[in-house]
């Protein structure tokens, strides 16, 4: 079949011209102005409200008071550093091996996967400082860790008196090099870290720490519901060689109850060189504060508003017969469609990135003066949340049109576009479906582009509830977004097709 082809002469339809007339057509109907301003008082309404209304604290007997801020990282992260230490000073270069014959994680029920106990090079005793260690963990083998966010994986296994581990850090200058053997003759290098500005002298020594164990299972009515058991670790160490013979113990970040004795038992025996250490907490990124997206909440309403102007603004032209005037414009019918793609794009970029950076720039300190802790990221990251939450708008709208496009009816295409962008976040909030389901759907939906709006990473050495309602996505960012875009560009390619191919 021959693609329809105007007959008016070539010049009457230049991109531009087309451009400028949808232009005019959507600042010309008040309805799509007030729908998209009806997305920006949204996003800024109810993002700003939300973060003013809530709030923050904690109890110090009976008296409520701001909640203390966890210690901040050598990267500027916010960080739990909290765990048990039988140190002694180390000046200049120098090592420490141990053979580590017992782990245990102390929990009565199930286990806590990311009990560890092992040895620690660290810049000084503050929380916070910056730190390398290797150890022996409950159900992920040996590991070698550094400033909280690193992990690199050795072998499998958890020590026993039959199966020990030895385990050795070495320093050199700035560089720290972690190894493990079954046998203590021959070793194998686990990682070689650097630590950026170590003073001469540092700490080394055992450490013991556990986070507990975490069980997560679906809430009767959506949602999720955890429970866990709070519990040290203890490792025994033997065959101790270090620089020196005199230890201190340090037990770092340690709370006290109201009565004054830290919640949880610490400490450590020596018994003819060999080492009982015990400790609690875990020393690992913070991910319990507010994450960057957190003022955002209106993006979601916001987002209902926009899929109807973009929807009607092509289907009122079919619903009315304006669709045969606007095609007379261009010989090349798909021009126009791509012209109101273009227009309603970009509109709603500008309009929602300068609603979202408002809102983010006026929500935060609302919600720190409710006493509320808010995860730092780098400048980067918070950039990135801003522009690619308003490219989700933008590429949500794009996809709007070309769905209203193909169906050429209003409520179809409106009810279609909102389903396939809102409907498998929605799903991760029921427990009707198995936990795999909206994961499945977060990545092959439309709606995988908000997981450009995920600022805090997941991190595979903290076990942590990591669902979408918690702000976190089954795929990378930038990968999230891909996949909208691919959305967006094949239903426009169809709707274009459809309309150079058929009459109206």
């Amino acid at each position: 079949m021959t693609g329809y082809r105007s007959p008016l002469p070539k010049g009457r339809d230049g991109f531009g011209q087309l451009v400028r007339a949808e232009w005019t057509k959507l600042r010309s109907v008040y309805g799509w102005i007030a729908g998209l301003a009806m997305m920006a008082v949204t996003i800024v309404g109810l993002g700003t409200f939300i973060a003013w209304g809530s709030t923050s604290s904690c109890m110090e007997g009976n008296k409520e008071v701001t909640c203390p801020k966890p210690p901040l990282g050598p990267e500027g992260d916010a960080v739990t550093d909290k765990f048990y230490f039988v140190n002694q000073p180390l000046t200049g270069d120098g090592d420490i091996t141990v053979r580590v014959t017992e782990m245990s994680d102390n929990i009565d029920s199930g286990t806590a996967p990311w009990a560890k106990a092992g040895i620690m090079i660290k810049e000084n005793l503050k929380q916070g400082s910056s730190y390398a260690a290797v150890m022996a963990t409950a159900d992920h083998g040996v590991r070698m860790q550094h400033d909280y966010k690193y992990d690199t994986a050795g072998k499998p296994g958890r020590p026993s008196p039959d199966e020990p581990r030895w385990l050795r850090l070495d320093r050199d200058g700035d560089t720290i090099t972690g190894s493990e053997s079954r046998d203590g003759k021959t070793w194998t290098t686990v990682d070689k870290v650097r630590l950026a500005g170590l003073p001469e002298t540092v700490h080394i020594g055992m450490f013991a720490a556990s986070p507990g164990s975490l069980n997560i299972g679906p809430a009767q009515f959506g949602g999720s519901v955890q429970s866990g058991q709070m519990a040290p670790a203890t490792g025994v160490f033997d065959e101790v060689t270090a620089p020196g013979d005199d230890w201190d113990a340090a037990d770092i970040g340690a709370t006290e109850a109201a009565e004054g004795p830290p919640h949880l038992t610490s400490g450590h025996t020596v018994d003819d060189g060999v080492f009982t250490v015990s400790g609690s907490g875990d020393i690992a990124p913070y991910t319990e504060g507010h994450h960057p997206e957190a003022t955002l909440p209106g993006v979601w309403i916001g987002l209902i508003a926009l899929v109807v102007v973009a929807v009607g603004f092509v289907t009122v032209e079919y619903r009315r017969g304006m669709i045969r005037t606007s095609l007379l414009a261009s010989p090349r019918r798909g021009r126009v469609l791509l012209a109101k793609a273009t227009v309603l794009g970009s509109v709603t970029f500008v309009l929602a990135l300068v609603a979202i950076a408002f809102t983010v720039t006026v929500g935060k300190p609302l919600l720190r003066g409710g006493g509320n802790f808010i995860l730092p990221v780098p400048v980067s990251t918070e950039i990135r949340v801003i522009v690619g939450t308003a490219a989700v708008l933008a590429l949500t709208a794009v996809l709007s049109l070309a769905i209203g496009a193909l169906f050429r009816r209003g409520l179809t295409g409106t009810v279609t576009a909102i389903t396939v962008m809102i409907l498998p976040f929605l799903v991760t909030f029921t427990a009707v479906l198995p936990h795999s389901v909206p994961q499945w759907l977060l990545r092959v939906t439309p709606a995988a582009g908000f997981a450009i709006t995920q600022g805090i990473p997941e991190y595979p050495h903290v076990y942590a509830d990591y669902s979408p309602a918690n702000g976190y996505y089954p795929l990378p960012p930038w990968a999230g977004l891909l996949v909208l875009t691919a959305f967006a560009a094949a239903t426009l390619w169809l709707a274009v097709r459809r309309l150079s191919r058929r009459d109206t």
